[in-house]
């Protein structure tokens, strides 16, 4: 599972990139990853699973956790708050053949926080603990990580700090980080310096999480908190093209910093148009064509965005039956800003 070339190790896991992927709800599926791992993508993690609902066999979440031979190495992240029924969750997630399993302490959305999971066990430190042991138990073979905030609703950072020292006590193999608490949501920008002192902390690996759009925003992370690897979340929707320029930019030999790193070469329309195409192939050949047809109304967003008209794409994407006209749609909205972009020069590189 790992080699000399490893870039980031956790656990008996070995990586090739510093840069991994964050777990995001009807975000990061199976064609999802497909194509960040064509850009570059060193670890790829499936969408949010209930413990509970795993114990039941829920159908929607068995699909949740689809994959195929290249999709590797693969994480899943697991969602609860008791420590047998996660533990049991833990082993078939690891029956199932998943390279590492990650636990939530981050989500912040209100019903999860009403059971007490998520970032709701930020509050309660000693459960946390009775969790990571629990799983760690249960896990034979693969690394067990951790996903949190820098607290619930303390700023201090004082919370994350507590369940880091009790996460690597009771075996966890990495940490990751994001600057926020749960009660500020996305409302303030992401604190690095929470991150800094999670990293201080502890002897584990720690993966930076928060507000990463850019090379430089990634490398501004790793030299302000000094961070082992940094985790893309929503800059990685609709551009795919940023996990190599977060490696490019963390690949030489001194400190990255944000004055460093050149500005990239914005994707062209053609690059946006084949990425796009090849996304909705995917969708249609691993989740179906009816699943693709619904997926692709949000989907055909996180591409087109800032181009002519892609309101009116979106529109008519979410009034289209099937793959078919779908395709037909995009490939007439791109033919539109091939035409605009001989009256405008520019255009093809925005």
């Amino acid at each position: 599972m790992s080699s000399a070339e490893d870039i980031l190790r956790i656990g008996s896991l070995g990586l090739s990139s510093r840069v991994l992927q964050s777990p995001m709800a009807d975000c990061t599926d199976l064609p999802f990853r497909l194509i960040a791992r064509e850009h570059g993508l060193a670890l790829a993690c499936v969408e949010m699973v209930s413990a509970n609902s795993l114990a039941r066999a829920h159908a929607k979440t068995l699909g949740m956790l689809k994959t195929v031979p290249g999709d590797r190495p693969l994480a899943a992240q697991l969602l609860g708050h008791d420590p047998r029924t996660m533990a049991r969750a833990a082993a078939v997630l690891e029956d199932m053949g998943f390279d590492l399993l990650d636990l939530n302490l981050g989500c912040s959305v209100r019903k999860v926080i009403k059971n007490g999971e998520g970032a709701a066990l930020l509050q309660e430190p000693r459960k946390a603990g009775r969790i990571f042991a629990a799983v760690r138990k249960a896990l034979k073979r693969i690394p067990l990580t951790v996903k949190m905030r820098k607290g619930f609703a303390d700023e201090t950072g004082a919370e994350a700090l507590e369940v880091a020292r009790i996460a690597e006590k009771e075996g966890v193999a990495a940490l990751t980080v994001h600057g926020r608490t749960a009660k500020q949501n996305y409302s303030v920008p992401a604190d690095y310096s929470a991150i800094a002192a999670v990293k201080t902390a502890v002897r584990i690996p720690v993966i930076g999480n928060g507000d990463v759009f850019s090379a430089a925003d990634a490398a501004r992370m790793v030299s302000e908190s000094s961070c082992d690897g940094v985790m893309v979340g929503r800059g990685g929707l609709g551009n795919p093209w940023l996990y190599r320029e977060i490696e490019a930019a963390l690949a030489g030999s001194g400190p990255p910093s944000r004055e460093s790193c050149s500005p990239p070469k914005p994707p062209s329309v053609e690059d946006r148009r084949e990425i796009l195409l090849r996304h909705l192939e995917y969708e249609a050949l691993h989740l179906g064509e009816r699943a693709a047809a619904l997926n692709m109304r949000r989907i055909g967003t996180w591409y087109t965005a800032g181009l002519p008209h892609a309101k009116q794409l979106r529109v008519s994407l979410c009034l289209a039956p099937d793959t078919h006209t779908i395709r037909k749609l995009i490939e007439r909205f791109f033919e539109q800003q091939y035409s605009a972009s001989c009256l405008s020069p520019g255009l093809m590189a925005e």
